[in-house]
């Protein structure tokens, strides 16, 4: 079987676009970059739509609906008309697919499948909730969604992960199966353009440095950030803060309610599409990117600050991998030091030549380790 053997694909996801996220923009990169590779690729998504093309090689069939069992019932008898052997690749984040987090109907429809012949692998973007204290239907949900793994665990032929954390997650619950999951990882789903000297924005006649914030912007990070902001605005050289994506107007908002003096100099742009999110990021001279539980290679916004050549400072934590400090890719403070973040910041916006350095790292480790490519030759040749 040659490399360039024709291959047919069933990718299932929670999002596609025009629905906004990760898990969309990621499954359309994907999704295109099978095509390129000649295959045929059908991309089952929610909604009621009838099919139509993204691109050469892609058909979109957005009839999942509200992932109910009616849905995957007429879904199921329209995939019944693909010839076999199916290759069904599912987007895995449970929250994503209905019924407040815990769609069992989902878990049983996609072993059904398996069990009539379809070969279903699983790509785990988020496993399951982590136990903890809180609410009692916080509980329900951490117990449904290992209910939700053992079922997906049970119906697999194959499994990859965003990050190697959660294969060690996930094993447990393969009881003992010698199941295979390898680690995929999730490159950088904007199109950059090509990285050029650090722009500054002006004030006043005076320039200052643009430290930018690229994400989701939901609350722990918003919560690391705010902290972290704080300080680094009183700091020299003063910079401005531009605030990029969806949320990022609120989270203006909210900081400068609470931190009047600074409303100068902390930008949001709101949601950006695809074609304006380059020129957003090259606008920045430095990205901060905290995260509670440390930079992964599944943070797809770090990822799109490194491809675009910008230098990023963010935190390390439980789920950080080795290969982060090993590259230098990026600069890491520990996620509960607030003050040294602060202080590798400051430190890196007086010297051009740090960041660029820092910069350049990250954007080789993009190239040389995380790219679609690589993607697509891993899931060819599985």
């Amino acid at each position: 079987m040659t490399t360039r053997e024709r291959r047919t694909w069933h990718i299932v996801t929670c999002e596609y676009p025009p629905a906004v996220g990760g898990v969309s923009d990621y499954t359309r990169r994907m999704a295109r970059s099978l095509a390129d590779e000649g295959d045929e690729v059908h991309v089952w998504c929610p909604g009621s739509t009838l099919r139509e093309d993204d691109g050469a090689g892609v058909t979109v069939h957005a009839r999942l609906g509200a992932l109910t069992p009616a849905d995957l019932r007429r879904v199921g008898t329209q995939l019944d008309r693909f010839p076999v052997p199916r290759r069904v690749l599912v987007q895995w984040v449970p929250h994503g697919f209905g019924y407040y987090s815990m769609n069992i109907w989902f878990c049983a429809w996609l072993a059904a499948r398996a069990w009539s012949g379809d070969r279903v692998e699983l790509m785990v973007h988020e496993p399951f909730l982590v136990f903890r204290r809180g609410p009692a239907r916080y509980l329900v949900v951490a117990i449904v969604h290992r209910l939700m793994t053992l079922i997906l665990l049970a119906t697999s032929h194959r499994v990859w992960v965003a990050i190697p954390a959660w294969e060690r997650a996930l094993r447990p619950y393969a009881l003992g199966r010698r199941l295979r999951m390898d680690w995929l990882p999730i490159p950088s789903c904007t199109l950059p353009r090509p990285a050029g000297s650090g722009p500054v924005i002006r004030s006043d006649g005076r320039e200052r440095p643009v430290v930018g914030h690229f994400g989701s912007f939901g609350p722990p990070v918003v919560e690391m950030l705010e902290e972290r902001l704080g300080l680094l605005l009183e700091q020299d050289p003063e910079p401005f803060v531009h605030l990029i994506g969806m949320g990022s107007e609120a989270c203006r908002d909210a900081f400068i309610h609470r931190h009047p003096t600074w409303a100068g100099r902390v930008l949001a742009t709101g949601y950006v599409d695809a074609s304006g999110l380059g020129r957003c990021l090259e606008a920045c001279d430095l990205f901060v990117q905290p995260y509670p539980d440390g930079i992964t290679s599944r943070r797809t916004s770090a990822m799109a600050c490194l491809s675009s050549g910008r230098p990023v400072v963010t935190t390390c934590g439980d789920l950080t991998e080795p290969l982060w400090a090993e590259t230098r890719a990026v600069a890491m403070a520990d996620a509960n030091d607030v003050a040294a973040f602060v202080s590798i910041v400051t430190n890196m916006l007086t010297s051009d030549e740090r960041r660029r350095e820092l910069g350049e790292r990250g954007l080789r480790l993009c190239e040389e380790r995380f790219s679609f490519s690589g993607v697509v030759a891993a899931l060819r040749a599985a």
